[in-house]
């Protein structure tokens, strides 16, 4: 369980003072002397020296006064108290710095849930005492990490904060019952397709069967339902990507962290999407994006996750020389997918006729992956193939379906990607 707070005694509010009274300090002496602040492992460092300073103020006033001092054990939950509130996100920190919690579920001050590495879910202590303080909290993950200012309020009930770590804070308020926060962490050591068929996620067949198609640059979609590793997957299969060509991703946060492989892809450019200002202005969509990456010479484009109107440059970019780019999306089954994808280009406002579009499906998309979630275990259910278009109708053979089983890839598909790697056992 998580270690509750320290109760709010004059020694804690003493150094959560202290801290705020130096890096206040701090802050101005670098922006005169080195023309920036403090990044955030400075801020930490130098927020747990005031601490630890104060803590020693405080014993020696005790001694003084003939009190007993604190107990290192008291002492060390102050500072990290302190340093979590002032610095961090509070007891929010606790469970961020814990190597085992993955995704992290906050309702009001309610016993917090945990979604822990291995899968299984456990309740801790609530993170905070009030649902007020849950909303401030989230104002200051708001305030302090996000790149632009961002409200949170009845006018602006939701807000979305990429962490430090990469992880992603979003919570609502106003039209929830209780304010509500999520945070979803990444595994960004799981970086390899070894790494995913060691984890269950895939067999040796398919795993080769989708290197081999990244490698031949075919385009793949990768569909699925919320916290079934569509990320993940997409992340190993961009590493199986050569050194030597150009990627520019597409995203609504930096999930991908492209720039953490930058020794795999040392020609890439990372686009994140923009909110509106609080004057309303300023907005930068995933669609004015994906018309920007294709100004940036890109040989293969990478939508993190297509949702709208984006879906259109998108397949443009699949369709006109940028062959091997990838994308996520919200799913249930490999063969919806697409149709879900034309219902996005539609958002597009194009006016083009469904015959049109799927037409234009056809010709850009080559693989549709599906994930689920079986037994506990994220598991790619299913492959497909696009063949053809047919007036409303794509049409798709399944090459690996949920029990292993599927129909056997087209001839020329399969002489291409033997080319490339695939396994014999696959192109029989």
């Amino acid at each position: 369980m998580t270690r509750r707070r320290p109760g709010a005694t004059a020694e804690a509010a003493a150094v959560r003072a202290r801290i705020a009274d130096v890096l206040s300090d701090e802050v101005v002496a670098r922006h005169e002397l080195a023309g920036r602040g403090l990044d955030p492992s400075e801020e930490r460092e130098i927020a747990r020296l005031a601490a630890v300073a104060e803590i020693a103020t405080i014993n020696q006033r005790r001694r003084r006064d003939g009190s007993p001092e604190l107990e290192p054990s008291l002492e060390a939950a102050i500072v990290d108290d302190a340093v979590a509130s002032v610095v961090g996100l509070g007891r929010l920190q606790v469970l961020l710095d814990d190597p085992d919690v993955g995704d992290v579920h906050v309702r009001g001050c309610e016993p917090v849930w945990v979604r822990l590495r291995d899968g299984r879910r456990e309740e801790r202590e609530p993170i905070v005492d009030s649902d007020a303080e849950l909303i401030d909290l989230v104002r200051r993950a708001a305030t302090r990490l996000g790149a632009s200012e961002r409200r949170f309020d009845a006018g602006s009930p939701d807000v979305n904060v990429q962490l430090p770590d990469g992880s992603r804070l979003f919570a609502v308020m106003e039209v929830s019952r209780r304010p509500s926060l999520v945070v979803r962490r990444h595994r960004y050591e799981l970086s390899s397709l070894d790494e995913l068929v060691a984890l269950g996620m895939l067999d040796r067949r398919t795993s080769s069967l989708l290197a081999s198609a990244v490698r031949a640059r075919r385009n793949l979609v990768i569909a699925g339902g919320t916290g079934t590793g569509k990320t993940t997957l997409l992340r190993a299969l961009i590493n199986e990507v050569p050194r030597t060509e150009r990627i520019v991703t597409i995203e609504d946060s930096y999930e991908l962290a492209i720039d953490r492989f930058a020794d795999r892809h040392p020609d890439h450019d990372a686009l994140q999407s923009r909110p509106p200002n609080i004057e309303g202005r300023g907005e930068v969509t995933l669609s004015d994006l994906a018309r920007m990456a294709l100004r940036m010479d890109p040989d293969r484009v990478i939508v993190g996750e297509v949702r709208g109107a984006e879906a259109f440059p998108m397949l443009l970019a699949m369709s006109q020389g940028n062959d091997g780019s990838m994308c996520t999306m919200h799913a249930d089954s490999s063969r919806t997918a697409l149709a879900k994808l034309a219902a996005y280009v539609s958002m597009a406002d194009t006016g083009l006729p469904i015959e049109t579009v799927n037409l234009m499906l056809a010709g850009a998309v080559h693989f549709v992956v599906h994930l689920g979630v079986r037994d506990g275990v994220r598991r790619v259910q299913s492959v497909r193939e696009v063949v053809d278009a047919d007036g409303a109708m794509v049409a798709t053979n399944e090459v690996v379906g949920p029990d292993g089983s599927g129909y056997p890839l087209r001839r020329a598909t399969r002489d291409l990607l033997l080319e490339h790697g695939l396994g014999r056992a696959h192109a029989s």
